[in-house]
């Protein structure tokens, strides 16, 4: 099957998100930030780096299989895997040191700060490795869907241990939080990425338009189920002591995955209702780009005198005027790229004067 164009748009839907979060947490005023209204925004921004890792799972598999349908061995399948994941581990460093360069600040901090694309590297590589293991798809899909369960239900252990404390704050940044030094960590983190990759083997299967159809009809009803079952075990008695609901709780990560699912098959029916261009799918595809960018407009020098300025309905509308000029860049982009790739068409397919 093509690019399934319906995971791009998801992807679209998830910049939108981030950029609402980031543009909401850096420009609103202290005085608002304590409504409700703001609360429920944080709450819906909060989704936005999990769709990210759920997608990047997906997108693992999918490319995994496409290849193996190319006649790849599967040790070269694994390995063109784990090279991308060291890519993007790279770009998260390039990523630090960009910031560093343009807006200053403690080496140490802002260097080796964690973020989401530190944690995708490390997830996605420990994705590749878990797939080289398994012998089959489905093999596969057990090994990525355990991964993504341990992720969650040691989160509260990992977080609780004495034993981490004597490792170097370097490491330990990606295992339990910090603030000013991490923002995302492996625990539970990467569980959205392998959970990803577990269904991203199940859709891989789907070789004609039906049977993506039934998978989709079938995560309907999972990932609503999924997420009422987390609601509802959350009022049960906890496994675990001082463990937060909001951050380190299985429940909460069961919870948001069941979202996840959900978002899959809604994000299919509306691709199959409105065909056609859609400025959200090139936001999707963009999704890397807008990310790079962005942050550092957002929380950077640049924007200095917007920082926790805004009164909440302002800051509203400054995330949509900051989206819309985000997606002109975007557009931009595309032009300049298109441009190249045409000159260079052109100059390789030149006609000689006795072919005009």
């Amino acid at each position: 099957m093509s690019r399934r164009a319906y995971l791009d748009w998801l992807r679209g839907v998830g910049v939108l998100i981030m950029i609402e979060a980031h543009t909401l947490d850096a420009w609103t005023r202290p005085a608002d930030r304590g409504s409700p209204v703001y609360a429920w925004a944080m709450v819906l921004g909060g989704i936005g780096a999990p769709i990210f890792l759920f997608l990047a799972g997906i997108a693992l598999a999918l490319a995994a299989g496409s290849r193996l349908r190319q006649q790849r061995r599967p040790a070269e399948v694994a390995a063109l895997a784990r090279r991308r994941a060291w890519q993007i581990v790279g770009l998260a460093f390039l990523f630090r040191l960009q910031s560093w360069i343009i807006s200053g600040g403690e080496p140490e901090r802002t260097l080796l700060k964690v973020d989401i694309l530190n944690i995708m590297g490390i997830a996605m590589l420990a994705a590749a490795v878990l797939w080289g293991l398994g012998r089959g798809r489905w093999s596969r899909a057990l090994l990525l869907a355990g991964a993504a369960v341990a992720a969650a239900m040691l989160t509260p252990l990992i977080r609780a241990t004495p034993l981490l404390d004597v490792v170097p704050d370097p490491i330990g940044w990606y295992l339990r939080p910090s603030p000013g030094r991490t923002t995302f960590t492996l625990f539970p983190w990467a569980g959205f990425l392998l959970a990803g990759g577990a269904l991203g083997m199940w859709l891989d299967a789907a070789r004609i338009d039906g049977d993506e159809r039934r998978r989709m009809l079938a995560l309907a009803a999972l990932g609503p189920a999924l997420a009422i079952g987390a609601y509802a075990a959350s009022f049960l008695p906890p496994l675990y002591e001082e463990t937060n609901f909001w951050t380190s709780s299985p429940t909460f990560f069961f919870l948001r995955l069941g979202v996840l699912v959900t978002l899959v098959p809604i994000a299919y029916a509306w691709n199959a209702l409105r065909a056609g261009r859609s400025p959200l799918r090139e936001f999707g595809i963009a999704s890397l780009f807008v990310y790079w960018i962005h942050v550092e407009m957002v929380y950077g020098v640049v924007s200095t005198p917007l920082h926790r300025q805004l009164p909440f309905p302002a800051a509203v509308v400054a995330f949509v005027l900051f989206s819309l000029f985000l997606f002109g860049l975007v557009k931009l982009r595309d032009h300049l790229v298109a441009g190249r790739g045409r000159q260079r068409a052109g100059a390789v397919g030149q006609p000689s004067l006795t072919q005009r």
